[in-house]
């Protein structure tokens, strides 16, 4: 998997990789603007991961007053340890997860519960934890992760977060600023996006006023004519956002009703978790179809293609494009 123009990042990915399958810890927070490729390079990350357990979560505006809300989607799929953790750690993940009752466990706790966790499951398999859009995970997850990244020393872990902003939970750990693409690279970007002959000065202004930015660079003339992007300015700079979810509008509207439907049903889960989608589109009423819509422009993207109905056991995950 190449990145245009991400070389150097990727480097230090691979590294921070070949640090954990030797035995280390590793942590560090990839932080940019929307848009920037954060998202890409965590894919990149777990792409370049075979030999290890990744664990992923992702912030979600809508549940940041959700207390654990994060640490649930990241710590679901180790819970098979539990039993292996010390009584009161174990009791204080029971309750904030919800298996058992009791009073609110000490934060403090919690921490170490999850820093315990991640150290017995690495003991099988190097661990890597991916979380995206860290700036919209809930406060007690994002402290909870931030003690973890602090404390791990020779456990075979890695915790790598992206995010536009990082909080005060994410601070004093190793990151990287993501910046814009070189000109080169923008260029190269920007003509696989456009569908005609661009005038030089033209290519040079939007490089230049998208700072480049990948999803802008690739939004941004989605739909738009070489008139209108002859025309693209300081103005239009400045209202970059709200057109590229101009774009986003545009290209889910010239899809069918029941995909659009499921994009929907698929985007309340923040790790598209095929078998959930797929369970909540059956009950209502959305067939295997609405997953293979005409749309040319890359708003939805289906992976492992299979004709098992979603009740035989679903085998397909769908992309959102989301910026990073």
């Amino acid at each position: 998997m190449d990145l245009l123009g991400r070389a150097r990042e990727c480097a230090l990915l691979d590294g921070l990789i070949r640090d954990i399958g030797w035995g280390e810890s590793r942590s560090l927070v990839l932080r940019g603007e929307a848009g920037i490729g954060k998202t890409a390079l965590l894919e990149y990350l777990i792409a370049a991961a075979p030999e290890l357990m990744v664990v992923r979560a992702a912030g979600v505006e809508s549940e940041m007053e959700l207390a654990y809300a994060g640490l649930h989607q990241l710590c679901g799929p180790l819970m098979y340890r539990l039993e292996s953790l010390p009584g009161p750690q174990r009791q204080a993940l029971e309750i904030v997860f919800g298996l058992s009752a009791g009073a609110v466990p000490d934060r403090f706790h919690v921490a170490l519960a999850v820093l315990s966790l991640l150290s017995e499951v690495s003991e099988e398999r190097p661990v890597l934890c991916v979380i995206d859009d860290a700036q919209w995970l809930d406060q007690t997850s994002a402290l909870a992760l931030g003690f973890v990244a602090r404390r791990l020393l020779a456990e075979p872990v890695g915790l790598v977060f992206a995010a536009r902003e990082p909080g005060d939970q994410l601070q004093h750990l190793p990151d990287l600023e993501v910046s814009g693409l070189h000109d080169g690279d923008a260029r190269a970007l920007l003509s696989s996006a456009v569908r005609f002959r661009l005038d030089e000065q033209v290519r040079d202004r939007i490089v230049a006023e998208t700072r480049g930015n990948p999803l802008a660079l690739l939004e941004l003339p989605r739909g738009l004519s070489a008139t209108e992007l002859a025309g693209f300015g300081t103005a239009a700079a400045s209202a970059l956002p709200s057109r590229t979810e101009e774009s986003f509008r545009r290209r889910i509207a010239a899809i069918p009703e029941s995909t659009r439907r499921l994009l929907l049903i698929a985007a309340a889960d923040p790790l598209g978790e095929p078998t959930l989608v797929w369970r909540a589109a059956e009950l209502q009423g959305i067939s295997t179809g609405a997953a293979a819509p005409r749309d040319r422009g890359g708003a939805v993207r289906v992976r492992h293609k299979c004709p098992v109905p979603p009740s035989a056991g679903p085998c397909r995950r769908l992309r959102r494009g989301v910026p990073g």
